[in-house]
């Protein structure tokens, strides 16, 4: 006689929600700029674009820099078109100054943390009533 076995159930699958957090962005944005700042001497948008628009994001930097150009900054067009040079500069600038990115990446962190959990009542007020309506059930929050 066989006997039969219970089929169990299988647990579903939890999907993330499709939204887009602008908190998150802003977040991600100023490690990004800490780094490009830090290691290349740029903005994320002048390391893309090959402009210096390096004193408007860190006004006041005063760190050891070693550079690429007249200009002063590392970007993406000296990282192609000169990569061996390009690399030795970013080398020396993350041996130079990591420890002052690893520190404003954990004020970053720590400050995000902290202002997300002080303000986690306006932000969901926010995400509610102003950008659910706009957005509908899936889209932006804050």
């Amino acid at each position: 006689m066989k006997k039969f076995m219970v089929r169990r159930r299988k647990a579903k699958r939890r999907s993330r929600p499709k939204t887009f957090r602008l908190l998150g962005a802003i977040e991600s944005y100023a490690y990004l700029s800490i780094m490009t700042s830090n290691f290349l001497g740029n903005s994320p948008l002048g390391v893309l674009t090959s402009g210096s628009d390096i004193r408007s994001p860190v006004a006041g930097y005063s760190g050891d820099m070693t550079y690429v150009n007249a200009d002063n900054t590392v970007s993406l067009q000296e990282m192609i078109s000169s990569p061996s040079l390009a690399f030795q500069a970013v080398n020396s600038n993350v041996m130079s100054n990591w420890q002052n990115a690893a520190l404003q990446s954990f004020f970053v962190g720590a400050s995000f943390k902290i202002g997300r959990q002080l303000l986690r009542k306006p932000i969901a007020n926010v995400n509610r009533n102003i950008f659910k309506p706009l957005t509908g059930a899936a889209g932006i929050r804050l």
